[in-house]
Parts: C-alpha cells; sequence; structure tokens
C-alpha cells in the first residue's frame, strides 16, 4: 500500500521540470510601461510601430487631387451660390492663403487610382491648419474641417469607386480653431496678416485593423498606466500592451499579426468594443457620455465667424451619428439654431430629422449660453422665453434642462426662474475653476431667492470639452464631491469653445472603456445612448423616491473672472440703456394698443417684429464672452453695430407710439412722461433752467421751480459748500470731506476720509487678463489728486462743483458732482463723471467711507438682493473681494443707510466700511484696446434714514429710467399712463407691461394663436418680504386675470381677486395680489 502511494507521487512531479531551464527574472515594470509608448511613438520607432501600418497607401498629385481656387475680395464670406459663380483660378499645395479672416473657396476634382480601389475605406485628407468646410457640387454641407491634424479626414462616398473624374468644394476660412492669435498664446489678440500653408490633400487608404489596434492600445496603455500601480488590473494591462508589441514584432507588422494583436487585445477589453453593442448589457453604468460642441457665440472670432463654426460642427455630428448609432448629441443656444436654419437650410432639416429621431437634442432653453451676472431680471426672463419659444416652434420642444457649463457665475434667482420655464435641472462646471475655495458639491439642490430649487451636476471629471479619455472616467468618480448622496455622473465630451464636437476617436476610446469596465473592472462603466435629459430624469426619480441631496441656498459665485463686471464698459452701458429703452418700448406700445382698442380704432398694431428683433439683438450681445468683455476688438465693433440699431429701432418705435397716445412733437405744450409705475419728483437735467417735475405715473407736469433752492459757494481756495434742504456737502481737494444729514445732524463721511475719491490699481492678473482681477491688486492702490476744482453751476435747482483729476500723461477725469433741490422727496449727491482712458493693465475706481457699520453689504440682483461679507473672516469671504451688483448697493444700520447708484456700472466691493465702484479696466487680451477712449459715467450717493428700503429701490431705478420730455397733450392718454399701479405694497415692483406673445392680433404665427387680447405685467418682491397688495388698472376693460408661467402658460385663474379699489379719489379696478418673498409673478390680463 506504501508502495503504491509512492509511484503514483513520483508520476505527479514528472509534469514540474527537475532542472531549470534557463534564468527568469522579475519584471521590471517602469521599464515595460515606458516601451509601451514605443508602440504609437511617432518619432525614431515610427516606422517599425503601429503608426506606419494605419495608412498603407497614399495618393496625392495633380494624376489624383486637381485644385483651383476662388478668393472673394475684403474679407468677405460669399454664399455658395455667390462663391462657385466666379471663376477659379488653379493652385497646388504648398501654396499659402490669406490673410486672417479672409475665405478661400477651393474647387477639388479628384480621381481615385486603381490601386486604392481594394480598401474598403477611402478618406480625403486636407490640411491647411485652417477651419473649412466641405460642400457637394450641389452646395450640400457634408463635413467641416478643423486644421492642424484634427478633424482633417473625410470618409469619401462609395459612389466616388467608379475610377472617374468627382468634383467637390471646400470652403477655407483664414482663422485656427481658437481665432488668429500669434505665438500660441490664443487669447493674445488676432494678427491680421496671417497667412496658412495648404500642406496636405490626399486620398488615403485606411488599413481599418490597424486603427482599431490602435485605440484598443491607447486604452490598455492607460490602464496600465492609470489604474493603481497596486491593483491587478494595472499588472493586467501591461502584460495585455506587452504582448500585443511581441504579437506584433513576430508577425513582423503584417496584416495577419495585426488581427492577432488584436485578439490578445480582446482578452481585457472584451469582444464587444468594435461595435455599439459594447453597451447592451445589463451591467449598471455609473457615468454617462453625452456629446457636446461648446461653440462661443462669440469669441476669439467674431460672428460671423460662429455661423459657419455651427455648420461645420454640426455636420460633423450627423455623420457620427449615423457611423455610431450610440452617440447622442446635444446642443444649446437657439440663437445658433437660428443661424443654421437661415443660412444652411438643407443642414438645418437634417438637424430637425435628427431630433425628431431622438439622436440630436436641443438644450439648455435660452437664445444663448448667456452671462447671468449682468443682464437685467427681465432680460434673463427673455433668454428663456426666447429660446424656448424657438425650440418649440421649429421641433416641437421645450427643454427641461438649463444648460450653462463656461459661464462666469451663477446668479441666485436662476433656479426660479428655471422653474418658471419648465426647467427643473442645470448644468455647470465652471465653478471646478474657483482658484481659492473648492466648491463642494457635484449634484445638489440648488435654491434661489424665494426658495425655488433646482437639481444642479457639475460633472466631476470638471469639463465640458472632455476628449473620452480613460482619466476622465476615471476622474468621474475620484472627483465626485457627492457620493455619499448619489454616484453617477455626466461625462461632456467633445471638442469645444471653439466648435468641433465629438469625433471618432473620442467614440472608440469610450468604447474600449467600456469594455475595459465590463472585462476586467474597477474603472467607472459609461454607458452612451441616453440623453442628458434621460441622465436628469434618473436622478429625479430617484429624489423622488427619497435620495436627499445637498442644498446650496444663493449664488454660485465664481472665484474667478471678477474682472468681467467692468471689462468693456461702452457694452456693458449698451445693454443697460437698451434694456432700459425695450422696457419703455413694450409698455409705450401695449398703451397705445390699449388706447386704439386693439387695432379697432388706428391702423397702429403692437410693433411685435421689430421688438423681437430688438430683444434677438440684446440677448445676442448677452454672451458670455460678449457682455462680460472678453471677447476680442472685432466683437465689440459688431456689437457697437447691433446695437446702434437696437437704440435706432427703439426710438422709432417710441416715437410712433407717442403718436398714437397722442402727443405731437409739433405742440408748444411740453410735458415730461413718467413711465415708472410710482409717482416721482425729481430735478431733471435741461438746456434750459431744470425743470421740477412731479405726479403720479404717466404724464408729469413740468414746472420752473424756485422753492427749496440749493446753494454752493467756495469757502477758502479748493474747498467748497454744497447745500440743500437735506444735505450739507463739503468738497475740498476734488474729494468729498463731509456729507450732513441736516434733519439728524448726522456726519455721514468718517474723520480724514474722502468720498468720491478716484483710485487706481495696479492690474495684472495671473493670465486672464480681460477676465480676472486678483486679490493681490488690492495693494496697489494709489489715490488720484485733483488738480482743478470750481463751482460749474450755480442754479438754485441744480448746484455743481466740477474737478478735474490727471491720470496719467495720457489720461484724465473730470467729475462734476451735483446736489440737486430735494423736491419733495430724498436726494441724491449726482456725480457724472467723463474719462479719457489710455491706460495698460490699470483698474480705476471710486471710492466712498462710510460711518456706517455692518458685517454685510447688500447689492440689488436681478429681481432681488445679495447680500455678502464686508470683511475677510474666511477664504470664502475673502474671494468675494469683487462683486457684481446691478443699479445700487448698499450700507445700512438699523437706522440709517448710504446706497451707491449707477446708471452702467456691474463691479462693487464693500470692504469694512469702505464702498467701491469699479469703473474702468486696460487689459491687452484678447483686445489690445479694451475700454481705451472716453467715456461717461453716471453714479450717486443716495443717504436714506432706515435699514435699506424701497427708497433705495425706486431712486436706483429713477436713476436709470430718466423722465421723457414730449411735446403736445393728451387727456386721454393723461388717464391711460396713469392705469398700472400697485397699491399698497412698497416693496413689490411692477417690472414689465408688455403684450401677450400668441395674441390674436399681436402673433407672428410661430406658435398657435391663443383667441383674444392681453397685457402681460411682472411684479416681484425686491426686498425680500411676503406682500400683500392690489394691482390697480383704472378704467381699462380688463375681464379676468390669470397667472401665468414665464412662457406665458396659464397656471391659475385669479379672476375672483378682481374687485373695486381707488387710487386717491379715483375709482377703478384691480386684483389682489399676494407675492412671496422675491417672487416673481407674471399675470396675464384679458380684455
Amino acid at each position: 500500500m506504501g508502495g503504491d502511494t509512492y509511484h503514483k507521487m513520483a508520476s505527479l512531479n514528472q509534469e514540474y521540470p527537475t532542472f531549470a531551464e534557463h534564468p527568469t527574472g522579475k519584471q521590471i515594470t517602469k521599464i515595460h510601461l515606458d516601451r509601451l509608448r514605443q508602440f504609437t511613438d511617432g518619432g525614431q520607432y515610427r516606422q517599425q510601430g503601429l503608426l506606419a501600418k494605419l495608412y498603407p497607401e497614399v495618393a496625392s498629385g495633380p494624376d489624383a487631387v486637381k485644385l483651383s481656387v476662388y478668393s472673394p475680395p475684403d474679407l468677405s464670406r460669399p454664399t455658395f451660390k455667390e462663391a462657385t459663380s466666379n471663376t477659379f483660378k488653379d493652385t497646388k499645395v504648398g501654396e499659402s492663403f490669406g490673410p486672417s479672416w479672409s475665405t478661400h473657396w477651393f474647387k477639388i476634382h479628384i480621381t481615385i487610382p486603381e490601386r486604392l480601389l481594394k480598401y474598403k475605406q477611402l478618406e480625403f485628407v486636407w490640411d491647411a491648419g485652417n477651419e473649412g468646410m466641405i460642400w457637394t457640387k450641389d452646395g450640400e454641407v457634408v463635413h467641416g474641417l478643423t486644421g492642424n491634424g484634427e478633424r482633417t479626414e473625410w470618409i469619401l462616398p462609395e459612389e466616388f469607386k467608379d475610377g472617374k473624374e468627382h468634383m467637390f468644394y471646400i470652403e477655407m476660412a483664414c482663422n485656427g480653431m481658437f481665432g488668429n492669435a500669434p505665438g500660441g498664446d490664443s487669447i493674445q489678440p488676432p494678427d491680421p496678416n496671417r497667412y496658412f500653408q495648404l500642406h496636405t490633400a490626399q486620398i488615403h487608404a485606411v488599413n481599418l485593423d490597424a486603427r482599431a489596434l490602435y485605440f484598443d492600445f491607447w486604452e490598455i496603455g492607460d490602464a496600465a498606466r492609470e489604474f493603481p500601480s497596486d491593483s491587478q488590473q494595472a499588472h493586467e494591462a501591461l502584460q495585455v500592451g506587452n504582448r500585443i508589441m511581441d504579437t506584433f514584432i513576430a508577425g513582423n507588422g503584417s496584416d495577419d499579426a495585426i488581427r492577432k494583436c488584436r485578439e490578445v487585445a480582446k482578452e481585457y477589453l472584451g469582444k464587444k468594443v468594435d461595435s455599439h453593442e459594447v453597451y447592451s448589457t445589463d451591467k449598471q453604468a455609473l457615468v454617462t457620455g453625452i456629446g457636446y460642441c461648446h461653440i462661443d457665440t462669440c469669441w476669439l472670432w467674431p460672428f460671423a465667424e460662429t455661423k459657419r463654426k455651427v455648420a461645420r460642427s454640426w455636420s460633423n455630428q450627423l455623420d457620427l451619428m449615423d457611423r455610431y448609432p450610440e452617440l447622442r448629441f446635444c446642443c444649446s443656444q437657439a440663437q445658433q439654431y437660428k443661424w443654421l436654419e437661415q443660412n444652411y437650410p438643407s443642414l438645418f432639416d437634417r438637424v430637425k430629422r435628427s431630433i425628431k429621431e431622438g439622436k440630436f437634442q436641443p438644450i439648455g432653453g435660452s437664445w444663448v449660453e448667456h452671462d447671468t451676472n449682468l443682464p437685467s431680471g427681465e432680460s434673463l426672463v427673455r433668454q428663456f422665453l426666447y429660446g424656448q419659444r424657438y425650440f418649440e416652434s421649429r421641433f416641437g420642444v421645450r427643454c427641461k434642462t438649463f444648460w450653462l457649463p463656461d459661464t462666469f457665475g451663477y446668479s441666485t434667482q436662476l433656479p426660479q426662474l428655471c422653474r418658471l420655464a419648465g426647467m427643473t435641472r442645470f448644468l455647470t462646471q465652471k465653478l471646478s475653476w474657483n482658484n481659492i475655495n473648492k466648491f463642494p458639491h457635484t449634484t445638489f439642490n440648488w435654491v434661489a431667492l424665494d426658495n425655488s430649487q433646482v437639481i444642479c451636476h457639475m460633472p466631476p471629471s470638471e469639463t465640458y470639452t472632455a476628449e473620452a479619455n480613460f482619466g476622465d472616467l476615471k476622474r468621474s468618480i475620484s472627483q465626485h464631491q457627492s457620493l455619499d448622496q448619489d454616484h453617477t455622473s455626466l461625462l461632456v465630451f467633445g471638442k469645444g469653445d471653439g466648435g468641433g464636437g465629438p469625433t471618432y476617436q473620442h467614440l472608440e476610446k469610450l468604447r474600449r472603456c467600456r469594455g475595459i469596465s465590463d472585462t476586467v473592472g474597477l474603472l467607472p462603466r459609461v454607458k452612451l445612448g441616453d440623453s442628458a435629459d434621460d441622465f436628469f430624469e434618473r436622478l429625479e426619480k430617484r429624489v423622488n423616491d427619497g435620495l436627499e441631496l445637498a442644498t446650496w441656498y444663493g449664488e454660485l459665485y465664481f472665484e474667478l473672472h471678477r474682472g468681467t463686471y467692468t471689462t468693456q464698459a461702452n457694452n456693458k452701458k449698451n445693454n443697460r440703456l437698451a434694456e432700459n429703452m425695450l422696457r419703455d418700448v413694450e409698455y409705450l406700445a401695449t398703451m397705445a394698443t390699449i388706447k386704439n382698442g386693439f387695432g379697432e380704432h388706428s391702423a397702429y398694431k403692437y410693433p411685435k417684429e421689430d421688438i423681437d428683433n430688438m430683444w434677438e439683438d440684446v440677448l445676442l450681445c448677452q454672451f458670455h464672452d460678449c457682455l462680460p468683455g472678453s471677447s476680442i476688438e472685432m466683437c465689440y465693433r459688431d456689437s457697437d453695430e447691433i446695437y446702434a440699431r437696437v437704440f435706432k429701432t427703439g426710438e422709432r418705435l417710441i416715437s410712433s407710439a407717442l403718436e398714437e397716445l397722442g402727443f405731437d412733437q409739433e405742440s408748444e405744450y411740453t410735458v415730461a412722461i413718467n413711465t415708472l409705475p410710482w409717482a416721482r419728483t425729481e430735478v431733471i437735467n435741461r438746456p434750459e433752467p431744470d425743470l421740477c417735475v412731479w405726479n403720479h405715473p404717466g404724464r408729469m407736469r413740468c414746472i420752473l421751480g424756485t422753492h427749496k433752492e440749493c446753494t454752493v459757494s467756495e469757502t477758502s481756495p479748493g474747498v467748497f459748500s454744497l447745500k440743500n434742504s437735506q444735505y450739507a456737502l463739503e468738497i475740498s481737494n476734488g474729494a468729498i470731506t463731509s456729507l450732513i444729514d441736516l434733519d439728524l445732524e448726522r456726519e455721514l463721511i468718517p474723520k480724514n476720509s474722502k468720498a468720491a475719491q478716484l483710485v487706481i490699481y495696479d492690474d495684472k492678473p495671473l493670465y486672464w487678463q480681460a477676465w480676472d482681477v486678483e486679490v493681490y491688486h488690492l495693494r496697489s492702490r494709489q489715490e488720484l489728486p485733483a488738480s482743478k476744482s470750481y463751482i460749474s453751476s450755480t442754479n438754485p435747482l441744480r448746484v455743481s462743483v466740477t474737478i478735474e483729476t490727471p491720470i496719467s500723461e495720457k489720461s484724465h477725469a473730470k467729475t462734476v458732482i451735483s446736489l440737486p433741490a430735494a423736491a419733495g422727496s430724498p436726494s441724491a449727491i449726482e456725480i457724472n463723471t467723463t474719462v479719457t482712458w489710455h491706460e495698460t493693465m490699470k483698474f480705476l475706481k471710486v471710492e466712498f467711507p462710510v460711518d456706517i457699520v455692518n458685517t454685510e453689504a447688500s447689492y440689488e440682483t436681478q429681481f432681488g438682493i445679495v447680500r455678502r461679507p464686508t470683511h475677510y473672516n474666511t477664504s470664502w469671504d475673502m474671494a468675494r473681494f469683487e462683486v457684481c451688483g446691478h443699479k445700487w448697493a448698499d450700507l445700512s444700520e438699523a437706522t440709517y443707510g448710504v446706497s451707491i447708484l449707477n446708471d452702467s456700472k456691474y463691479g462693487f466691493a464693500v470692504a469694512g466700511n469702505v464702498m467701491r465702484l469699479s469703473l474702468l479696466r486696460s487689459p491687452k487680451a484678447p483686445d489690445a484696446n479694451a475700454d481705451m477712449g472716453t467715456h461717461e459715467m453716471r453714479y450717486a450717493i443716495f443717504p436714506h434714514k432706515g435699514g435699506l428700503g424701497t427708497p433705495t429701490v425706486r431712486k436706483a431705478i429713477e436713476f436709470n429710467q430718466p423722465v421723457k420730455i414730449v411735446k403736445g397733450s393728451s387727456e386721454e392718454a393723461k388717464a391711460l399712463l396713469r392705469s398700472f399701479e400697485i397699491l399698497g405694497a412698497d416693496n413689490l415692483v411692477l417690472d414689465t407691461i408688455k403684450r401677450g406673445e400668441d395674441d390674436d392680433d399681436v402673433s407672428r404665427g410661430e406658435i398657435a394663436r391663443r383667441t383674444g387680447k392681453s397685457v402681460i405685467v411682472r411684479i416681484y418682491d425686491a426686498l425680500g418680504g411676503k406682500a400683500r397688495g392690489t394691482l390697480w388698472w383704472g378704467k381699462l376693460g380688463v375681464k379676468s386675470v390669470k397667472r401665468v408661467n414665464l412662457l406665458e402658460d396659464e397656471l391659475e385663474d385669479l379672476s375672483g381677486g378682481i374687485g373695486e379699489c381707488a387710487l386717491g379719489y379715483e375709482k377703478g379696478k384691480g386684483l389682489s395680489i399676494e407675492v412671496r418673498a422675491f417672487e416673481v409673478l407674471s399675470l396675464r390680463l384679458e380684455f
């Protein structure tokens, strides 16, 4: 028995060699890891590696590719029909084309050589280092080109493989993907004389197996490098990668060897990576991949080039969606869709079909991807109104997700406005750029001032232009800030900023990443084939099922790009003026249509098309690189022309509305029109002596006033005393050194301090010149002393002192400080400053130290207030050293406060008791001439009894909406213009009065008309308190009232609240309303 056991063991041991055949060492991981790079190296080993196998044959030269060109004059961008009707002249590879921003049309005749016909895929490769677009001979856009090795290939149609000559066109744009900056630094001002050499125009035969192996090896190599070094998956990837190289070498790089290499790769990747079927498993994916193409509507290129970028980018996506069924592509910005519709109608029809198929997803719901700090509340409303209406009218859909990945901070009322525009979700990622504090959430509930909320997701890969790399998926977990609540995320991938979108390389890489997740694990599993809305719908369902997400209340302040509150001052001023004008246009046109019985008594009609055009122009210029001031000079030449068109149209519309209302410009009788919905009394500037005006909303009487006079005197050289019935000022050496409230005998300027003092700072941010101002600039503060001061007005209704201040040898300022008569309401110290500005990297501000103590200051934001610290207790507090506000900023104690008003500025800071208003910057990139020239600006000091309240809100609006001095008189108009007012709730602001979008006498037919006539009014609480009041409309024939959302969908019938009420001695009707704190309430009054 024992002997049997011995023989059995000996037999088993024969399988293990008795003697060592040769020495074998431990694999040196670093060396074998570094070796992987040889296989796809473009350097000294290129010919021995995989790259040499990608394109086995190439055809070039006139036998295969013949070229001719037409170069349009004067940087014009002709249409296909215009360009192709011209004479083309022969050209060749090696020729250069320019200058910057010019266009060149190429006629391409190709004949595929017989030797290439055996290959399954042939590509035409074109590279001149600039952008281009391929057109068929029949004028259809088929493909966009990027240049410099990116997106340079076009798969030739099968019908070209007949051995015959075929023709198509290429439209060359003489700009790179990021414009024309010299020297490789894309934000530098563009070189106007850049030329581009055409260096490639060839037909390539593609070895599809070699290309597939290239992507196999790419992801396996990334796994070996990026998985944890102590993980089994990293070690296995390293072994598989080295075996692939060994197999390739053993087979001498033959086609058979390449196929064998792919079989080795599939051991790690799985067997489905050559198809979209790789995503067809029941394994749960953590990451949803969505294709996206961020096209800045202007930035380092003008608007006109963006129109072509859209066509180039979207045509590529349509092609990719045919080749890669898993691709879902989303794109925002209704303006870009409209440009495509206007300029490329057949391509637009293809997009429309793809949207219907669920592959191409309109997203965002806004007209452009706009800035949210600077536009007014009503502008934000119109971004949604015009965006959502466009998507609904063209595609039959409304967006559910607000999409704003690249904007420079997010206003506190956006969640409320999103909900009122039919959107419950929000995507951004820009806060990942914060340069002081890391934002603590990835997926969370974002809550507005009124407590409205949206689900917000910030992709943890921290980009909206992901290259779909292995690392992007890793970061989707490793950088996820909300894993305790929810571990899913979006991966937003595709070339962006300058357009482009996903490439086939992105899609091939993601297939392999999914294969790795399913085969060896550890890598977060990605899923393609779902839309961004699908991702959010799953997230919302989990919330509805009990998932509690973290909440973030208030603004999403961006700790970078703070200079954008100030850069390009003229552009910002035009925006404010245009917003104010549009309010008046809509109000006066609405009242004119009411007066004429909605078209029954005259031919006047509400000018809907003109108003739409005005709004679309203003909304366009609110794009997040235009209004903030971070675009090239060409963009601001464009915006100047756009605003000039807006102002011209607005003046015409106001004139025609006033004429319809009965005001006759030939009359000798002068009246003032108050378009604001409350009584106001003020002194106004006229060429003749100032006039004092007062009355109710609507028409105001103008009376030459002699009561409550102002005085001014020079009490000693350079020292001036100004006084009205409310305040006594002292101006010394060009600054206000004393400001006394006479009623309270309270001094508002601290001892030895100077208000209205101009100060200048050195302004050199770390990199982003037009965008950034860094905290260290505060250390360079210098006061600008005045050189001359003198009395410039002794008019008893307004006294003034003028101060001249040199800034440098090239720049100077003239400031007029005026004290108007206190004409029945609290007055403000008004300051007009004219600056001739030719500085380099300097920042001009004006300071107002005040004898007020509070740890918080208040700033007007859209439809509300933002309160921010006046101290630097924490890094979060210090990060707000420069903030955005609108028409006012306020520092108040319980019993007294001071507001700083302005007519065109947005940059503020309150540090301690010093209030600062930012006036001008002088960055040199990307616009070398940003803000150079002469600027006129108005601001004011408005002291007030008590804390922040209605007086500040109204005074600031009045400061921005001056009364209109007109000729003529109309008793009917006098009564009519008093029709809308809020009674019993001073914190409520009646902000907008306009006609209903789809009224049968207004509608342009884009969306179904609604029967009847209506007026839309928008009301908001400005101070943060629930209020009950009455919307008065006097004698107007309002039959019913409906609460509506921003898109003017009916939400609730409020007609039961209509009743009799009185405005003073005048009886009429109105509606009892209740408005929550900071609520935005929209009503439709039906006639």
